[in-house]
Parts: structure tokens; C-alpha cells; sequence
């Protein structure tokens, strides 16, 4: 079976809509490589986005999977519901950063943790208004689609967005976007379209996913929680691609010395299974009546087993660690290169959610050419690499925080190799 037989069929099947990074077709993976249906291997450094943290097919997580599967794979939690479940939420309530009372509804997917959390917030603050960032990334579905700020190709052709949604320019200072000028915009915006009375929440990535992997400035995130507090708006911290070890700490919010009110995540908590979840203060997630959340995969056996498995394996093999560890190696063979890479105008991103970004030499313009040549190279000789960004500039690093140490090397002289070649070419 060839790649490009599957994908003239995929053509044929698919929707346009679907769009993908690589004609490569998975036929099996383990930790992080994986080997295509020719038999060809790859190491893996997008994880299926920052979803297989703990690595493809951990084997503690296929075990719990397993357990769960000679047991039962669905009851619907809110006919029959079951133990794993209530376990799994006693520990995020735990964990989730915030020393307060707090409660979990599991769904299945980032952007219904979104969805739910909107609703969550609308309901415990009777208030309608949701102010999201420039650069953002929330989803596909519809409220989705409104909170995320950019419109190519996330909201092109979808017609009108969720009303009661405004954006505020995300704080960037290499773009310009220093900190005061967003809380700027966020005051005139209160003086001139919404009232801050009326606003139920702020929204927002710790370290921007698909935007390009900024970090909040820790003031910025300060400011934001002194802002909420004074008007009676929540902080709702969307953590579905910094969660659960990628950051250096189980979550992202951990780095900043402020807690929200409400935390959405998935990916990395299934660890490959689908699986997402909402987690906030008690009194705010009380707020819908019984009916109001749930669904009916919502918190599925499967999902839950896998996501008790994640968190166990996070802690016995010391992911926090093994991500910062990583993320420094990553970073210093990146800086180490370049006098010989003058494409390179930025390396960023803690623990191992790292990014470089390129820039055209000599110049403050993105070079997404640049980006997408060294992705399609490295892709090429074996390495599986992801852009992201407004401006499709900037290559992300999403390998799994097990990969062994012989293979993280190995993608390192990959990526150099493939860094080097792309320069001379440019």
C-alpha cells in the first residue's frame, strides 16, 4: 500500500475542509515514533498536537484501557454513571491550580470544554459578554470559532460569528504589542462597546497554541486577574494545549501566581483517547441546573481510564522534569545555530511548548516560506514538525515528554541538519 494511492482515495471521500500537514499515513506508532503504511519511520514531534504527552501507546495507559475495555464502554455517566469517573474529577479538583472548593463536568473535546465554560460563566455571573485575544485559538465549533482571533482558515465562509465576543490585541512585544497598549485597547473597549458589567469572562491561552506559542506576560496575566476581581468578571485559563506536563508544571496557570476561575483542557489528559473537561470554583460550576451540562459521550469509561492513567504517569516518571529538561536542550541546540541561521528572530516557549520563529534576514517581516520549507525538509529526512502562528512563521516542537534520549538526538541532528540546508537554500 503507498501513501498517495490513500491519499488520491482520501481526495475522493474526504471533505476539502479536512485539511492535513503530511500525505504520510499512520500504519503504527510507540512512544515517539511512528511508521507510515511503506514502512517508513518518523520521529514524531506534534504528538497529534500536543495530545500524546506520555507518548503514543504508553503502556500503563493501554493497560487501564484494556481493564476498562473488559469491563464496560459506555452506560452514558448521566444514566448509569460510574466510579473512574467521580475518581478522575476528585483529582483534577485537586490539582487544578486554586485553593478554593472546585468541580469537574467531562466532555469530549477541547472545544466543547470552551463551549461549557461559556455556558458556566454566562450562567454563574447572569452576564452575556465574553472578551477573547487576538491570535487565539478555541476551537472550530461555533462559539469556537467567534472567541478564536484569527479568521483564515477558521471562520472564512461560516458567515456571522456568536454575538457578545470582542477581542483585545494579545500582548507580543516583538510584534510591537507591548502589555500597556493591550490593556489600553481592553479600557477603551470598556469605555466605547461593552460595559464591564456585562462582561461574564475573560478567555485565555497561558502560552498561545496555534497563535504562535507566546506566553502571557506574567504582569499582563496579573493585571488581567486584578481587572476581573474589580469588575466581578471570571478568568477562564484555556489550557487544552498547555496542559498536563508540556509547560514544566501540570498546568500552565502554575508559572504565573494567579489562579482562574474556570480551567478547560483535553488533549494531553487522554493521552490519545478523547477526552476534555472543565474544572472551576464549586459555587461557579453549581451554577447550571441538573440537564444543563453534560452530553452523551461526555466523560466516556474509555477516556476517563486513560485520563486516571495520564495523571499516574505524569507523576511516577517526573514529566514536569523531564519537560523542562528537554525544552533547555531544545532551546540551547536552536540558539547554538544562529550565526547560521539568520532567518531565526526568536526562540522561545517553557518547558518543552518551545517555538522558534523566522523572520526574512535583516528585516521585522515573517518568513513563512522560510517555516514551511524547513517543515517539509525535516519531514523528508524523517522528522515530523508543525507551523503555527498568524503569520505561519513559526515551527512548534510538540514531541512527546517520553521520548527517549537517543531519539530526542537524533531529532536534534535532523532539525540542524535541516535548519543549515534551508538557510544556504534561502
Amino acid at each position: 500500500m503507498l501513501n498517495s494511492d490513500i491519499a488520491a482515495r482520501r481526495t475522493d471521500a474526504i471533505s476539502r475542509g479536512v485539511g492535513v500537514t503530511t500525505q504520510v499515513y499512520a500504519e503504527r506508532a510507540e512512544n515517539a515514533e511512528l511508521w507510515d503504511v511503506e514502512g517508513r519511520r518518523y520521529i514524531d514531534f506534534a504528538a497529534g498536537i500536543a495530545v500524546v504527552n506520555t507518548g503514543h501507546r504508553h503502556p500503563k495507559v493501554i493497560a487501564a484501557v484494556k481493564t476498562q475495555l473488559d469491563q464496560f464502554t459506555h452506560t452514558c455517566h448521566q444514566v448509569v454513571p460510574y466510579e473512574n469517573y467521580v475518581t478522575l474529577a476528585e483529582r483534577l479538583n485537586k490539582a487544578v491550580p486554586g485553593n478554593f472548593a472546585k468541580k469537574t463536568i467531562f466532555v469530549t473535546t477541547g472545544a466543547e470544554a470552551v463551549e461549557n465554560a461559556v455556558k458556566i460563566a454566562r450562567a454563574a455571573t447572569n452576564r452575556s459578554a465574553i472578551i477573547a485575544f487576538t491570535g487565539a485559538f478555541h476551537g472550530r465549533t461555533f462559539m469556537g470559532m467567534t472567541l478564536t482571533g484569527k479568521v483564515v482558515p477558521y471562520k472564512t465562509g461560516f458567515g456571522a460569528m456568536m454575538p457578545d465576543v470582542f477581542h483585545v490585541p494579545f500582548p507580543i512585544e516583538m510584534h510591537g504589542q507591548t502589555m500597556e497598549d493591550s490593556l489600553a485597547v481592553l479600557d477603551k473597549l470598556f469605555k466605547a462597546d461593552v460595559d464591564p458589567n456585562r462582561v461574564a469572562a475573560f478567555i485565555i491561552e497561558p502560552v498561545q497554541g496555534e497563535g504562535g506559542f507566546y506566553e502571557v506576560p506574567r504582569a499582563f496575566m496579573t493585571k488581567l486577574r486584578e481587572i476581573a476581581d474589580k469588575h466581578g468578571i471570571l478568568l477562564i485559563a484555556d489550557e487544552v494545549q498547555t496542559g498536563f506536563a508540556r509547560t514544566g508544571k501540570l498546568f500552565a496557570m502554575e508559572h504565573f501566581g494567579v489562579v482562574a476561575d474556570i480551567t478547560t483542557m483535553a488533549k494531553g489528559l487522554g493521552g490519545g483517547f478523547p477526552i476534555a473537561a472543565v474544572t472551576g470554583r464549586a459555587e461557579i460550576m453549581d451554577a447550571p441546573g441538573p440537564g444543563g451540562l453534560g452530553g452523551t459521550y461526555g466523560g466516556n469509561p474509555i477516556g476517563i481510564a486513560a485520563g486516571n492513567a495520564v495523571l499516574d504517569v505524569i507523576e511516577e516518571e517526573g514529566l514536569n522534569e523531564r519537560a523542562e529538561s528537554l525544552g533547555n536542550r531544545l532551546k540551547q541546540r536552536l540558539h547554538s545555530l544562529i550565526s547560521e541561521v539568520p532567518q531565526i528572530a526568536d526562540i522561545r516557549g517553557p518547558g518543552f511548548m518551545n517555538a522558534v520563529e523566522f523572520n526574512i534576514p535583516g528585516t521585522k517581516a515573517p518568513n513563512a516560506d522560510f517555516a514551511n520549507a524547513v517543515r517539509a525538509k525535516a519531514l523528508d529526512k524523517g522528522l515530523i514538525l508543525l507551523t503555527c502562528g498568524v503569520y505561519g512563521n513559526v515551527i512548534r516542537f510538540l514531541s512527546p515528554i517520553t521520548i527517549q534520549d537517543n531519539i530526542f538526538a537524533e531529532a536534534m541532528d535532523i532539525l540542524e541538519d535541516t535548519l543549515r540546508e534551508c538557510a544556504k537554500e534561502a
